[in-house]
């Protein structure tokens, strides 16, 4: 569905700058982004009694469900059946549409999949588990990840390799690359696999992902890349299989596409999936007898069972709402006005550190996600100010990325082991973190605003509430929390 299908009122709160932006895209014209999104209107009550539009700034953790997706999903659940070998009508045409999705899904990422396999899976961190399992990795063999990495790009290596280096970042969090260099030089013949980021969710660097690639095979190693960030915010062509600037294996999650509905892919070169899969059972085999089992060909044989049809349909639906409706020249120009605006704005606050690229004329191309540190407030209280308080959605702490904002932070490796023994303890109240805000193509400059409102605030110690620290979560909760308590609001 076409986004100018979809019955729109006028854009009130969009600034100046964002409305000509809608003008040059025909699609948009005359749109109210918030009427792309499912609950884009919502209110919800904050500390003072009242009600107050919410601002959601925690797109890098998942996006909201754009309605276009939501529209396709409901048209095609209407004729949902159990997908493969079904002989009925419906499942027929389910089986069409879940192939279908895999064809769109490949077609976004610009994987050829004559010579590639995408499997369907749950998030991307299952992909990278999925092709940890899927290596065979002997006594010498190594992978090289850096530090800039989210956990799941680390522990699945620690799991299934015996030996897993990590590349450091310089002091704004970009992987330095001659190090990588370094390394796999050092190491000739032993590197296995290289896995690596496209775009941190941190702080939003996007290394250049064509250059490792052709570093890395020159080298004679494969590249893994966790576009769990990036595949919402930039284009991606992994290219053929074999080419030096070419990306072997690709990890993505549709929960940061606008398809929150639990389905994620990991593509790589057909012949890497072939034989006994991971994950075994129904639809996974050509052939079982008591003694003997023939696996399916791929992608069949890493499929096993029943899979979620609507999250791979909310998945190609979301592909082709990005791609076709708002189009990437819009999406990327958007965020980086977006992403400027807002630096600009923060650099303005007196002692608030900016983790990553801080300059707002944007020098080096990075994702609209900025973590920052307010002074000395402790970053959970800030988060907590700005969603009791003024009704904005944040996130706080380390964002499943330990090892990188300890780099970041210049903690020791004995402040390191200090935090470690109090956690285990049970008390997280000295653990360093930070407070994070996230662009979706639905913000505006008026939710920037918003958010400035709330730190300017934060920093002139001007909030209401009286807050108290959960030592065992590290959260802080109001006194007055009964009048933000989501409970009420639950329906289920």
């Amino acid at each position: 569905m076409k986004a100018e299908e979809i019955d729109c009122k006028p854009a009130a709160a969009a600034s100046t700058a964002t409305s000509e932006i809608l003008l040059r895209n025909p699609a948009l014209r005359g749109v109210d982004l918030r009427d792309l999104i499912v609950g884009g209107h919502s209110a919800v009550p904050v500390l003072d009694g009242t009600m107050r539009p919410y601002t959601n700034l925690d797109n890098a953790a998942s996006t909201p469900l754009a309605r276009p997706v939501k529209e396709k999903v409901d048209e095609l659940m209407e004729w949902y059946a159990a997908v493969h070998r079904g002989s009925g009508f419906k499942s027929m045409l389910s089986s069409l549409a879940y192939e279908r999705a895999r064809e769109i899904v490949g077609h976004f990422v610009g994987a050829d999949l004559g010579e590639r396999t995408l499997i369907f899976v749950r998030n991307t961190t299952e992909a990278i588990n999925r092709c940890a399992n899927r290596f065979r990795f002997g006594p010498g063999d190594i992978v090289l990840t850096t530090l800039m990495e989210h956990h799941s790009n680390m522990l699945s290596w620690r799991k299934r390799a015996g030996n897993v280096e990590y590349v450091p970042v310089d002091d704004f969090g970009a992987p330095d690359i001659e190090v990588l260099e370094q390394r796999l030089a050092h190491h000739a013949g032993r590197v296995k696999l290289v896995s690596i980021s496209g775009g941190s969710n941190v702080t939003g660097v996007i290394p250049d992902i064509h250059q490792v690639a052709r570093i890395v095979h020159a080298a004679g190693a494969m590249l893994l890349v966790d576009a769990a960030q990036l595949a919402p915010h930039r284009p991606i062509d992994m290219g053929k299989v074999g080419a030096p600037e070419s990306i072997d294996f690709l990890a993505m999650s549709a929960h940061k596409m606008y398809a929150p509905m639990g389905a994620g892919v990991l593509i790589g070169p057909t012949e890497a999936f072939r034989g006994a899969p991971d994950l075994v059972g129904g639809g996974a085999v050509l052939y079982v007898s008591q003694e003997e089992v023939i696996w399916a060909e791929p992608p069949d044989n890493e499929e096993a069972g029943s899979p979620n049809v609507p999250g791979v349909i909310a998945m190609a639906a979301a592909a082709r709402f990005m791609t076709e409706d708002l189009g990437w020249d819009w999406l990327v120009h958007h965020e980086r006005d977006l992403t400027s605006y807002a630096l600009q704005r923060m650099n303005e606050i007196p002692g608030l550190t900016i983790f990553g690229p801080r300059d707002p004329a944007l020098p080096d191309d990075r994702l609209g996600v900025i973590s920052f540190q307010l002074g000395e407030m402790d970053h959970g209280l800030t988060a907590a100010i700005m969603s009791h308080e003024y009704a904005v959605g944040t996130r706080s702490g380390c964002f499943c990325a330990h090892p990188y904002l300890m780099r970041l932070f210049h903690v020791s490796r004995e402040q390191s082991l200090a935090f470690r023994d109090e956690i285990l303890q049970g008390d997280k109240t000295h653990v360093p973190g930070a407070t994070r805000i996230s662009f979706g193509f639905y913000n505006t400059r008026a939710d920037v605003d918003t958010a400035m409102e709330a730190l300017w605030d934060v920093y002139n110690r001007k909030w209401r509430g009286d807050y108290r620290q959960d030592p065992h979560t590290g959260e802080y909760v109001p006194t007055e929390a009964a009048r933000t308590d989501p409970a009420p609001w639950l329906k289920l």
